[in-house]
């Protein structure tokens, strides 16, 4: 059986949430008192070192029908082959990259949300995925003990149903499953198409908002946490867990999916990114992309992220006398790019939802030759207001190595260097 709670959802960033599916389930006064509720056994999921400040710590008490201890040894699996932790085994170019969206599995296969992720690149700090999946995980469950998954769905409505609960999430909506947690991705009408990041680092987080102020960016009341629902369903399940880079498969008799109540800070949770507040008044020059940012994990050095997640939602542009799109730039930093909906305004065509481009570290990239030439040209006293459109950016301090499969792929725009090619020589000496 399932339970029949309702779903909804509980709000604020990185709050401790208390949630039971049954009155009663949380134990009162002690985490893991001699005899649970309902028979049920007390299990803490521990995300962060023990000792790690409050304000970072995250941890949760789950009360299930059967602790995770209980499964049979796992064995070497074939699942997710695609599904890469380990890069740089071919050398990454220093040029410019773009791809065309992933194809969908073809409709005489069956290829779930493990099967259809590829890797496309990523280092130390992250790993950098594309999925297409046309059909939900069945008798399957997953979990990630190398890193969390920031899930960027492009295309197609996902239920992630997990331990502590569902998320339904649907196109520029956001979901963050943390390191550890067990779920099962579900298809909601028809195939699915997005971007996944695997942070290797520290817990994503929000960023403090220093000279902004008390408000802008992502607020902490709109990121959703689910309430706990439970599945007490036997069979014959595989768990599969991505462990050291690698993919192993153990056998369960019972849904993993089974915690009745939890309280805690480590669960997964979403954000509508629709709902960010772009920051305005500018007055001059096209600001830095990390007033975009939505989610970030810190380094051990102050100001350095091992991983920003940027967005680029809708905004109005009324800097007046001043170039309006990004600059031409190289920065340390390598940038992966994904387009959700809509067109982004500082690139050409050839830049569609679903498809991605890869900047590297101290890559010369900006807009191209047409967007250049208008925006030169573009009568900067009127207000440009850019709706139509939400794209990301997926954003680390080092290198970006590229797979085999990134750079060999027939959806790689070999031919685009050629956006800017067209750029034209403008400089004259002597005329200011």
């Amino acid at each position: 059986m399932s339970s029949s709670a309702p779903l909804h959802y509980q709000s604020g960033f990185g709050n401790e949430f208390a949630t039971e599916a049954l009155p009663g389930a949380l134990p009162v006064g002690r985490n893991s008192p001699q005899k649970a509720p309902y028979g049920l056994y007390a299990e803490q999921l521990s995300g962060t070192a023990f000792t790690a400040p409050r304000h970072l710590n995250r941890r949760s008490w789950l009360y299930r029908i059967r602790p995770a201890a209980i499964q049979h040894p796992f064995e070497s699996s074939t699942a997710g082959a695609r599904w890469l932790s380990r890069f740089g085994d071919v050398p990454t170019p220093p040029d410019p990259m773009r791809w065309d969206p992933l194809p969908m599995p073809a409709a005489d296969s069956a290829v779930d949300f493990i099967d259809g992720m590829v890797s496309m690149g990523g280092n130390a700090g992250c790993g950098i995925h594309l999925y297409a999946a046309n059909q939900s995980m069945k008798g399957r469950y997953f979990y990630d003990a190398d890193g969390e998954l920031l899930v960027v769905p492009q295309q197609g409505r996902l239920e992630l149903a997990t331990e502590l609960g569902t998320l339904h999430v649907e196109p520029q909506e956001i979901a963050v499953i943390p390191r550890g947690v067990r779920f099962q991705v579900r298809l909601q009408g028809g195939a699915a198409r997005g971007y996944v990041c695997e942070n290797f680092g520290a817990s994503l987080r929000l960023p403090d908002l220093g000279v902004i102020g008390s408000n802008g960016l992502a607020h902490p009341r709109d990121f959703l946490y689910p309430v706990a629902a439970y599945e007490d369903v036997e069979g014959d399940f595989e768990l599969l867990a991505k462990f050291d880079g690698r993919f192993w498969s153990s056998r369960l008799g019972h849904s993993p999916l089974d915690v009745v109540a939890w309280h805690g800070t480590h669960a997964p949770y979403k954000y509508d990114l629709r709902r960010f507040n772009v920051t305005g008044f500018i007055s001059h020059d096209h600001p830095d992309p990390s007033i975009n940012l939505v989610l970030h994990a810190p380094s051990s050095v102050p100001g350095v992220d091992s991983l920003d997640f940027v967005a680029f939602a809708p905004r109005v542009l009324a800097m007046q006398g001043t170039f309006r799109p990004p600059w031409f730039h190289r920065n340390i930093a390598g940038e992966f790019m994904g387009l959700i909906h809509g067109v982004y305004d500082a690139k050409a065509e050839g830049f569609l939802p679903g498809g991605a481009s890869l900047h590297n570290t101290m890559t010369g990239h900006g807009p191209d030759a047409d967007t250049f030439e208008k925006a030169s040209a573009a009568d900067t006293t009127r207000a440009d207001v850019i709706a139509d459109t939400m794209a990301f950016m997926f954003e680390t301090p080092v290198i970006i190595h590229a797979t085999r499969h990134a750079l060999e792929s027939p959806q790689r725009q070999r031919q685009y260097h050629q956006a800017w090619l067209g750029l034209k020589k403008h400089f004259n000496p002597h005329q200011r």
